[in-house]
C-alpha cells in the first residue's frame, strides 16, 4: 500500500512539471488553453489518490477520492471541447452548447460527491482503502464513453474533410494521445473494478496512463508544434497596431483579433468570418470579382480591396488585406488587415488645399512648401493608382476628365479617348491560370505607356479594360498613336514561365477625338462623359465584333 501512495504521488509530480513545462514553454493560444485545462483536471486524479493514502481517516479518504473521481468526470467534456477546437468547429461553441455539454458532468459530479446512500462507492470494512463502487459510477463510466465517442465522431469527420496534413497530423496526435489513456482507463476499470475479487489489485494504472499520454502530448506539441497555427503569424498580431488585424484557420474560423479589428466589426474570436458575407453590405470601391478571385484562388494570393462604410454619422474608407499562410505548400490561414485610410484621405485634400496656399505666400516659405508637395504626391499616389500595373485608377480618371473635358471644351483644345480591352483574356486565365493572367495585364499596360507621350494618361478601367485620355491630339494624330499601340502590343510576347514557353496578346480599340464642341449645350458634365464614354464604349464593341486586333473611330 505504502509502495502505491508514493507510486500515485510521484505520477503526480512528474504530470505536473509537464503541465507546467507546457505552460511556460508555449505560446498560450486558446487551444492550449483548453488543452492545459484538460491537463489540469488529469492532474486531481494522482494527486487524490496519493492524498487518500495518507490518512486512515475514512471521512477524509472519501473526500480525497471524490475530489479524483469528480476531477475524471471534468476530463470527458473537457476532452470533447478540445476536440471541438482542434476540429476547426469552435464557432458552435456559445452559452448554450456548452451548457448541453456540461450538464452530464455537472450531475455526476454533484452525485460523487453527495454519494447519496453510497451509490457512488461505500467502504469495505472500516475504511476506502478497499471499496465497492454502485450504479453512480457505472453512469460516471457511460458519460465518459459518450464523450469519447462524441469526440471521436468529430475527429473522424475532420480527418476525412482536412486536406491539409498538419491538420489531420493535429488529429491523429490527439486520437493517439487520448487512446493511450483510455487504455490504461479501461485497464484499471477492469481489474480492479470488474475481477478485482479474481486478481490482486494493480494500483497506479490510470496513474500511468496519464502520465504517458500527457508525456506524448508534450512532445508532439514541442517537436512538431501541432497547436501553434497562430504562432506562424504572431508577428503580424499585435494589439497595439493602428490596422486592424484577424487571423483565420483555413476553415475561415477567426483564431485571434486585435483591438482595433474589434472596434471596427462585431466579430470575435471563435467565429467563422466569410469575405463574402463581410463585403456585402459594403461600398466596395470598384468590384469584389477580382478581389475573391485572389483570395479564393487556387493557389490563393494576396488581395486587396478598398470599402467604405459608414460609422455613427461619418464614412469610413477601410483598405482590406489578405495574406494567405502556407506551410508545405498548404493553405493553413489567413492573415486579414483593415487599414483605416479615411485620416489619409482627409490628409491628401488638406495637404493639397495647404499647397495652393503656401504657392501664394512669399519666397521664404518655398522649402517647406516644396516638401508638403513632395508628400502630398505620395499620398495622393497611393490613392489613384492601381496596384497590379501602376497605372492610374478609374476613380481617379473620371475625377481628371470632368475638369480637363470642360477645360478643353471651353477653349477648343482638341482631345481623344481610347478604350481598349485584351482580346480573349478569359482563355489566357483559363489556359496558363491566373498569375499569367496579371502577367499580361501588367505587361500590356507597360507596353502601352512606352507608346505615349508623357502628357497623356493611361489608367485601368476595370478588369482587362484600361483607358487612355489624350490632350491636345486631333482625330488623326489619335489614329496615329493608336495604330502604334496595337502594333506595338501584338508584337510582344510575355513569358508563361513554363518551359521558355510565351504568349502573344491583341487589343482590340475604340478611338473617339473631339475636336470642336459648343460649351453652352453642355449642362451637366458628368453626363456628358458618359455619354462619350458609350459612344467610345460602342466603337470597341464594333472592334471586337469585326474580328478583334483592330482600332474603330467611334461616330
Amino acid at each position: 500500500m505504502e509502495y502505491a501512495l508514493w507510486l500515485d504521488f510521484g505520477l503526480f509530480l512528474v504530470t505536473s512539471a509537464l503541465f507546467a513545462y507546457v505552460f511556460m514553454s508555449s505560446t498560450i493560444t486558446r487551444l492550449h488553453k483548453v488543452y492545459l485545462t484538460f491537463h489540469a483536471c488529469l492532474l486531481l486524479w494522482p494527486l487524490s489518490q496519493f492524498a487518500a493514502g495518507t490518512t486512515d481517516d475514512p471521512f477524509y479518504q472519501s473526500f480525497y477520492l471524490k475530489i479524483g473521481f469528480a476531477g475524471i468526470s471534468v476530463v470527458g467534456v473537457a476532452w470533447t471541447i478540445f476536440a471541438i477546437f482542434l476540429s476547426g468547429s469552435s464557432y458552435v461553441l456559445n452559452r448554450r452548447s456548452m451548457t448541453a455539454l456540461a450538464i452530464p458532468t455537472i450531475a455526476v459530479v454533484i452525485l460523487i460527491l453527495l454519494n447519496p446512500s453510497g451509490l457512488f462507492m461505500k467502504p469495505v470494512g472500516t475504511d476506502y482503502a478497499e471499496r465497492e463502487y454502485g450504479p453512480i459510477f457505472w453512469i460516471m463510466v457511460a458519460i465518459q464513453f459518450i464523450y469519447v465517442v462524441l469526440s471521436s465522431a468529430l475527429f473522424m469527420r475532420t480527418s476525412r474533410h482536412s486536406a491539409a496534413p498538419r491538420h489531420r497530423r493535429q488529429v491523429q496526435t490527439a486520437v493517439t494521445g487520448m487512446v493511450i489513456l483510455a487504455v490504461f482507463a479501461l485497464g484499471d476499470t477492469f481489474v480492479n473494478v470488474v475481477i478485482d475479487k479474481q486478481l490482486p489489485t494493480i494500483s497506479g494504472l490510470t496513474s500511468f496512463g496519464i502520465m504517458f499520454s500527457v508525456i506524448y502530448f508534450v512532445i508532439a506539441i514541442r517537436r512538431y508544434g501541432v497547436f501553434d497555427v497562430v504562432r506562424i503569424a504572431q508577428v503580424n498580431v499585435v494589439d497595439s497596431m493602428s490596422t486592424g488585424v484577424a487571423v483565420l484557420d483555413e476553415h475561415d474560423v477567426v483564431l485571434e483579433t486585435n483591438r482595433v479589428f474589434r472596434r471596427l466589426f462585431d466579430i470575435r474570436t471563435g467565429d467563422r468570418l466569410r469575405i463574402e458575407t463581410l463585403l456585402e453590405p459594403l461600398d466596395v470601391e470598384g468590384g469584389v470579382d477580382s478581389f475573391l478571385q485572389a483570395y479564393r484562388g487556387n493557389p490563393p494570393r494576396p488581395a486587396q480591396i478598398e470599402v467604405t462604410f459608414k460609422d455613427n454619422d461619418t464614412f469610413r474608407h477601410v483598405i482590406i488585406h489578405g495574406e494567405p499562410i502556407e506551410a508545405h505548400g498548404v493553405l493553413i490561414g489567413r492573415v486579414l488587415t483593415f487599414q483605416d485610410v479615411s485620416e489619409l484621405r482627409s490628409l491628401v485634400e488638406s495637404s493639397y488645399r495647404q499647397n495652393e496656399a503656401l504657392q501664394q505666400r512669399n519666397r521664404e516659405l518655398v522649402e517647406m512648401q516644396a516638401e508638403l508637395y513632395a508628400m502630398n504626391q505620395q499620398l495622393e499616389r497611393m490613392a489613384i493608382t492601381d496596384s497590379l500595373t501602376g497605372c492610374y485608377n478609374r476613380r481617379y480618371l473620371m475625377q481628371q476628365l470632368e475638369h480637363e473635358i470642360m477645360t478643353n471644351i471651353r477653349y477648343n483644345i482638341p482631345f481623344a479617348i481610347f478604350l481598349f480591352d485584351i482580346d480573349l483574356f478569359k482563355s489566357i486565365n483559363d489556359i496558363h491560370g491566373h498569375l499569367v493572367g496579371d502577367e499580361v495585364i501588367k505587361h500590356t499596360a507597360d507596353t502601352v505607356r512606352r507608346c505615349l507621350r508623357r502628357t497623356d494618361i493611361v489608367a485601368r478601367y476595370g478588369g482587362e479594360e484600361f483607358t487612355v485620355y489624350l490632350p491636345h491630339t486631333n482625330r488623326t494624330q489619335a489614329l496615329m498613336l493608336a495604330e502604334r499601340v496595337r502594333q506595338a502590343v501584338s508584337s510582344s510576347e510575355i513569358s508563361t514561365g513554363a518551359s521558355g514557353r510565351t504568349v502573344q496578346v491583341t487589343i482590340s480599340m475604340g478611338v473617339l477625338a473631339v475636336e470642336e464642341s459648343n460649351p453652352d449645350r453642355i449642362d451637366d458634365p458628368k453626363e456628358y462623359l458618359r455619354e462619350l464614354f458609350s459612344r467610345v464604349d460602342a466603337a470597341l464593341y464594333r472592334a471586337k465584333n469585326g474580328g478583334r486586333n483592330r482600332i474603330v473611330a467611334a461616330d
